[in-house]
């Protein structure tokens, strides 16, 4: 048995440093901490560096950004619109909220991203779009799912809450369907403290959640919907620039690291890459034999215990099975997923020797137990 250790690597570990406290005091200083220059410059900003110029609307949080995406796009009561059952639950929550209805879809076991036959078999002539998921920071088969949308007349929604410079065959996610959704949350691969950023594909839809961000407003007291306040701060805006231009550099590292686990770790099946994607590892995800399923919660106490290394099970409950959802559905792929996989640190912050440590910790841990 290992030694324990007092130096904890911690699954994740958002990077706060001088500069984004610079950038706040900057914002305190002048007054103006409501939503104001620094969300507009950020929203541009954001645009250029990781959505190809689309043009960006900040928002909140990341469902905020989802549900407003929805509403502006008109789905609402009666609709249906297919989602992935193996993510966070604020994807089918935010189709939830508009009235309309998340009908759970199955994933692809590799990418762990949502699987097109799936979609193609739940389809019904109330399926108004599909929304898959960029989950862990790989991009999801737009190219396939594309053609499905086209083929029967459907929007495409992308929640790439996880995936911040995520690229397929050269293009950025964000920029293939109706809109997409990029959170901002502390953990994510940059952050604004707490937002969402949303890249829409016309004036219209941008005006759309402009106004449902703002009560409804463009003009003070002239409303013109029904909206919501779900503004960005100037406070929130000054870190997510800062962010911003470090977020490229950070994701280089984060390849880099996962591609030192891939090449040391066994007895796991490590994330795959599919051709043409730019993969930006928001999470390191690993899958167990299906056979030590039962035992990876003692994997993970022993990781964390004696080798000081954090984990995280994302996601171990199927969304259609929450008790807010309480949908059964044959989704045999994410029942595996979610009994199966856990995710190891692969932040930015990493040294050569965490890297060695977290190697040496799964391969001996999965080894005794498979033994």
């Amino acid at each position: 048995m290992s030694q324990p250790t007092n130096d904890f690597i911690p699954a994740a570990k958002p990077i706060i440093g001088d500069e984004e406290r610079a950038a706040v005091d900057r914002v305190l200083l002048s007054g103006m901490v409501a939503q104001g220059p620094e969300v507009a410059a950020f929203e541009a900003e954001f645009a250029e560096v990781l959505v190809a110029g689309r043009e960006c609307v900040a928002v909140n949080s990341g469902t905020s950004g989802l549900h407003l995406g929805l509403l502006a796009a008109g789905i609402g009561p009666g609709d249906e619109v297919i989602v992935p059952a193996f993510t966070f639950a604020a994807t089918g929550n935010a189709v939830r909220l508009t009235g309309a209805t998340p009908v759970f879809a199955d994933i692809d076991l590799d990418t762990y991203c949502l699987a097109p036959q799936s979609v193609e078999a739940l389809l019904t002539d109330r399926t108004k779009a599909i929304m898959p998921v960029h989950l862990y920071g790989h991009p999801a088969p737009m190219g396939e799912l594309g053609r499905i949308a086209e083929a029967h007349g459907l929007m495409v929604f992308e929640d790439a809450a996880q995936a911040h410079g995520a690229a397929l065959d050269g293009r950025p996610v964000g920029t293939f369907g109706t809109f997409g959704m990029f959170s901002l949350y502390p953990t994510k691969n940059m952050t604004s403290g707490e937002g969402g950023m949303v890249s829409v594909d016309s004036e219209e839809l941008g005006r759309g959640v402009r106004l449902l961000r703002n009560q409804g407003m463009e003009r003070q007291y002239e409303n013109e919907v029904v909206g919501f306040n779900n503004r960005m701060t100037d406070l929130h805006a000054a870190i997510g620039r800062v962010q911003l231009t470090k977020v490229q550099a950070w994701t280089r590292k984060r390849q880099d690291n996962a591609a030192r686990l891939d090449a040391g770790l066994q007895g796991v099946t490590t994330p795959a890459v599919s051709e043409g994607a730019e993969h930006v590892y928001h999470q390191y995800t690993v899958r167990l034999p299906e056979e030590l399923a039962p035992a990876r919660a003692g994997i993970l106490d022993r990781l964390k215990n004696e080798y000081g290394v954090g984990t995280g099970v994302y996601y171990p409950i199927p969304t259609n099975e929450l008790p807010s959802f309480q949908e059964p559905a044959d989704l045999p792929q994410t029942r595996v997923a979610t009994a199966t996989v856990f995710s190891l640190p692969v932040h930015p912050s990493l040294t050569d020797s965490d890297l060695d440590r977290i190697i040496d910790a799964v391969n001996t841990v999965v080894g005794e137990a498979r033994a």
